[in-house]
């Protein structure tokens, strides 16, 4: 494998990276992260192939940039005969596209995490592991800079003009957080824009090629206690249509737990406040295969929202589940023009994958 480095030329390119809020503001507390072992999203999906790529860079980066990392792995639990068979299948499919897993006996599960209730079946990801996010973040950004990239943060853009189709540019109009207003020209135009980028899309793409945005609210929960404490990441069975992977356990690197995300649809994508109403069913779902978890103790901590380019089935089951897969396409008649839509889990464990694929878009 190539070194990450090879595939971004960023002092060549000298792009310019234009982002609504500071790269680290959405948490100063240090944020952890699942690096995903890409099982859920099909055969042919850019999901599977990203996230597999992607996962395998993101181990090599952390370990060689020293970026805090642990390979805690997963659990996947069934607690009757037919979530069994559901990750049966999981693991056929896992093992069809190269990636290990494997079912734990129960009595070394209740060994391994007595407090982890899984009635009928463990299935075990062992390349599941958490990333800190905050510090790669802060990584890719130094690199970035230190390669000649130019970063304006604290800005929106208003507008974007394609000239001439993009084969004179693309005219970008931004506003800058103290209300100053300037252009800028570029030759090439990725759109990155979270969950904003569809509404860029939309407003350079004609009406007939436009998408609508869905936007998915997960809450999650901090845990106060000392106990239970386990040690791997803990997932219930995934549910056939659900847009989640349920309301499962994770942890960072100083063993801390917390549980989340749910699945709230919602119009606004700047709504962050985490549901309170809703965390009398989080913790139902948790005593599920968590059963001495002091429920006093469980508290809301902050909410996040996916852009989802539907509402469909967060798991690739096949045809009618609606699953959505990424959209990551040099956009026809546009001259260099990314678009990249819908890029949520596993898009951070995907994320130099993303980049290496983009930069084969552009310039291979």
């Amino acid at each position: 494998m190539k070194d990450f480095d090879e595939h971004a030329d960023i002092a060549e390119h000298r792009p310019i990276i234009i982002k609504n809020i500071f790269l680290q503001a959405y948490r100063s507390d240090g944020m952890y992260d699942v690096i995903h072992a890409g099982i859920y999203y099909g055969p042919t999906s850019l999901k599977t192939d990203l996230c597999l790529r992607g996962k395998r860079m993101m181990y090599e980066l952390c370990e060689r940039q020293g970026i805090p990392y642990r390979n805690c792995k997963k659990w996947i639990l069934a607690q009757d005969e037919q979530q069994h068979e559901q990750l049966d299948r999981t693991r056929k499919f896992a093992s069809s596209i190269g990636v290990p897993t494997h079912f734990v006996p129960l009595d070394e599960a209740r060994n391994r995490e007595p407090d982890v209730l899984a009635r009928n079946a463990v299935l075990e990801s062992p390349t599941t592991g958490i990333v800190d996010s905050h510090t790669y973040m802060s990584y890719l950004q130094s690199d970035f800079q230190s390669k000649g990239g130019d970063l304006a943060c604290h800005t929106t853009v208003g507008a974007i003009e394609p000239l001439s189709l993009g084969a004179q540019g693309y005219s970008v109009q931004t506003t800058s957080a103290s209300g100053e207003s300037a252009t800028v020209t570029t030759e090439t135009l990725i759109n990155s824009a979270g969950l904003d980028a569809v509404s860029l899309s939309n407003s350079i793409l004609p009406p007939k090629r436009h998408v609508t945005p869905y936007y998915a609210k997960g809450s999650y929960y901090s845990y106060a206690a000392a106990h239970p404490r386990p040690k791997t990441l803990v997932y219930p069975a995934p549910t056939t249509g659900a847009a989640g992977l349920g309301t499962h356990l994770t942890m960072d690197m100083t063993g801390a737990i917390r549980f989340g995300p749910d699945v709230e649809w919602v119009d606004d994508p700047n709504d962050l406040s985490v549901n309170e109403e809703r965390l009398g069913a989080a913790l139902n779902e948790i005593e599920i295969y968590l059963p001495s978890i002091n429920r006093e103790k469980v508290m809301l901590d902050y909410a996040g929202i996916r852009p989802k380019l539907g509402k469909g089935s967060a798991v690739a089951q096949g045809k009618g589940d609606g699953f959505s897969d990424f959209y990551i396409k040099k956009e026809e008649g546009f001259e260099n023009f990314i678009n990249l839509l819908g890029i949520e889990s596993p898009g951070l464990t995907s994320s130099l994958a993303i980049a290496e694929m983009v930069d084969g878009l552009l310039y291979r």
